[in-house]
């Protein structure tokens, strides 16, 4: 029973955080469809938590968080924190935001060649 009260709680944070930094998700926006369909069902609710923590705070990721991500795929990763680094509460910094993810993803395909 804990874990389902602990991945149902993952799954939340995950929604609140998505929500907090991208606009409401509307009909014409296929953008941001396309996005959600494609790219973040792709990863665990842990390792989209880590992703977001390593390029938007100062948090760490795992090495199977780096598997997911190198699996979801280079144009999603980029794509997601393009959009999410877009918005307004986070534009001034988007320039530090976009080299830690690159960096992240040099890391993270390095860490998948070597396993």
């Amino acid at each position: 029973m804990g874990y389902t009260t602990s991945q149902t709680t993952i799954v939340f944070i995950v929604v609140a955080l998505v929500c907090a930094f991208v606009p409401a998700f509307s009909v014409e926006d296929a953008e941001a469809i396309s996005l959600w369909d494609t790219c973040l069902l792709k990863i665990s609710p842990k390792c989209a938590l880590d992703i977001i923590g390593v390029v938007f705070e100062n948090g760490t990721i795992t090495d199977a968080c780096c598997h997911d991500l190198v699996q979801e795929g280079k144009v999603c990763h980029d794509t997601l924190i393009k959009y999410i680094a877009d918005r307004p509460l986070l534009v001034s910094h988007e320039t530090q935001y976009l080299k830690k993810s690159a960096d992240l993803w040099v890391h993270c395909v390095s860490i998948s060649q070597t396993a």
